[in-house]
């Protein structure tokens, strides 16, 4: 992170010995919001009362985790000399792919233990989800990451922005395409696609989040060819590409598949 004159201070406030940044507390709106609707279509499809926050209390913890070995996985030459240094998570370097494959497998577990179906928790989860998503991005915009290649200021004030984000997309010496904003608007229109597509009779259990996997897989393979931070496969291929292309085919696969099955079942 670069903190120029003019920039957003990244701390919200200091007490003593604690120091509150607006990363964390825009995620923890994140995760409310995201609770909050997912905990009302929870209730909705009849689920136990205590199941998304019980959920919660599991996933969160892991999914942080799982950010961080994600990302130290394709950056280990930066921690191998330092290897205390990745539990140092407040210096930066989580990947969401990480987080939600670490979450994917905490429901797996959490849905057979309790004797639910992973498939119709993640439907209830999805837009949730990608709300969430949607929030989180904007602690990026308030550390100056995430973002993309230099552009003028003129580009950017075409896209009719307001001021104060053009200003905090100036860092090191040039401005800078806000793929962070690039990716919480898709994430958001994404959000009303899914909750449209909620209400279709055509859709199977399941494939409300596998809808979510390919919206978002597709609008950040897009995007990450034009972020500047980018992990990197074999010195070649950007990572969060491969994953993504990766995973809008497991799902294109699996509901063909399961529909196929179904078919042959009639």
């Amino acid at each position: 992170m670069n903190l120029l004159a003019g920039a957003i201070d990244p701390i919200a406030f200091e007490t003593g010995a604690l120091t509150v940044y607006w990363y964390g507390i825009i995620i923890a709106f994140a995760v409310f919001v995201g609770y909050f609707v997912a905990q009302k279509e929870a209730k909705r499809q009849n689920f136990p009362e205590d199941t998304i926050a019980d959920l919660l209390l599991i996933s969160i913890p892991l999914a942080i985790i799982g950010a961080r070995l994600y990302y130290v996985t394709f950056r280990f030459d930066h921690y191998a000399d330092n290897p205390l240094h990745i539990l140092f998570i407040w210096e930066g370097g989580l990947a969401i792919h990480g987080a939600i494959f670490a979450g994917v497998i905490a429901a797996i577990v959490f849905t057979k233990r309790k004797s639910l179906s992973f498939w119709k928790l993640a439907d209830v989860l999805a837009p949730a989800l990608l709300l969430g998503q949607a929030i989180g991005r904007w602690g990026n915009f308030i550390n100056q990451e995430v973002y993309g290649g230099e552009v003028s200021r003129s580009f950017l004030e075409q896209l009719f922005l307001p001021k104060r984000l053009i200003e905090q997309m100036f860092i090191n010496g040039a401005y800078h395409q806000p793929t962070f904003l690039y990716e919480s608007l898709w994430s958001l229109l994404g959000v009303g696609v899914l909750v449209w597509l909620r209400r279709k009779p055509f859709l199977r259990t399941g494939e409300i989040f596998l809808g979510y996997v390919i919206w978002y897989s597709v609008g950040r393979f897009i995007i990450e060819g034009i972020r500047t931070d980018y992990l990197l496969l074999f010195d070649t291929i950007r990572v969060a590409q491969l994953v993504s292309a990766a995973a809008v085919i497991f799902a294109i696969v699996w509901i063909f598949f399961t529909r196929k099955v179904e078919r042959r079942e009639l």
